[in-house]
């Protein structure tokens, strides 16, 4: 089974979708939807489409996985913001903010990877390691808050979209969880003392890519439904 095809497939869906969805709704849910977008930037196509001009580039590698580390943090801001607003009703702020926000990050992500010397195999593996690391550790507390957010809004039309959520972040625990277990480990390298570790580790890892993809589109576009 070629997994990246389905999971460029259903991730591109699913960026689309979030992305339109931030446009069309109220600031609050702004970050949320730019972070799944994010995804689909950072992570998938260059890692769906290796033939692409330029993929192969260290620094290009490098913002890769730096874009993927912002898209959990936008997102969880995101989350973080609807559970005040889930609580006290109270929305700050404009939603360009957020658009212009999230660019000024990317653009000093940017200067960052220029101004430092060419990343090696080595600083590449680190970057990766701490995207990974970043994405299992928010992950959770995603749950935990999403969790809070559905208790806030229960009864509500859309608190059944919050449930969906987080069964996206359960997906995406275990599509990072063992990433983070293969680098960790070293078990790419060591595949061949530990076959049964590594390959059920990227079993697990594409299965979890490929539901957190089908989940998140379909999520949003539930939402949407329920939203307008």
């Amino acid at each position: 089974m070629d997994w990246n095809v389905l999971q460029v497939l259903f991730w591109v869906i699913a960026g689309l979708v979030s992305f339109y969805f931030s446009l069309g709704n109220a600031r609050v849910w702004t970050s949320i939807a730019v972070g799944f977008f994010l995804i689909l930037v950072g992570e998938i196509i260059p890692r769906a489409l290796p033939f692409l001009p330029g993929v192969d580039i260290p620094q290009v590698q490098a913002m890769g996985y730096i874009v993927g580390t912002i898209a959990i943090m936008v997102m969880t801001h995101g989350f973080m913001e609807y559970y005040v607003f889930s609580r006290t009703l109270e929305l700050e702020g404009k939603k360009l903010n957020v658009y212009l926000g999230t660019l000024a990050v990317l653009a000093g992500s940017v200067v960052f990877i220029l101004i430092n010397p060419e990343p090696g195999k080595g600083t590449l593996r680190t970057i990766a390691v701490i995207q990974n690391a970043n994405w299992v550790f928010l992950s959770l507390i995603n749950i935990d808050m999403i969790r809070k957010i559905h208790g806030n809004v229960k009864g509500s039309p859309i608190s059944r979209g919050f449930v969906a959520f987080i069964g996206v972040f359960v997906f995406i625990f275990l599509w990072k969880g063992s990433e983070l277990y293969i680098q960790v480990y070293d078990l790419a390298e060591l595949s061949g003392q530990y076959p049964f570790r590594y390959q059920l580790s990227v079993v697990v890892g594409n299965i979890g890519n490929l539901l957190a993809g089908i989940s998140v589109g379909g999520t949003f576009l539930y939402l949407a439904r329920l939203l307008r």
